[in-house]
């Protein structure tokens, strides 16, 4: 899976998730999941869940800290799915 198409499935799965609907419309890997998107951080852990079910992989709590970015998600979901 390359990640074009890791992107668009994280976009996917981000979209229920999203409170604004401009920047999701606009969307690229710089944009901040809870600034830009306006994602709140209490669904932060659904979305997770929800990347490692889509996925098939596990994403530990320390690679977690590190999302902030879509790009930075899909960087990591594309290193564990490789």
């Amino acid at each position: 899976m390359d990640q074009t198409e890791v992107m668009s499935k994280v976009v996917a799965i981000l979209t229920p998730y999203t409170k604004n609907g401009d920047a999701l419309a606009h969307v690229d890997t710089t944009t901040h999941i809870l600034d830009d998107l306006k994602v709140n951080s209490a669904r932060l852990v659904d979305v997770i869940l929800a990347f490692e079910d889509a996925f098939g992989i596990e994403i530990a709590d320390d690679d977690v800290d590190d999302v902030n970015t879509v790009g930075d998600a899909v960087r990591l979901i594309a290193s564990k799915v490789a």
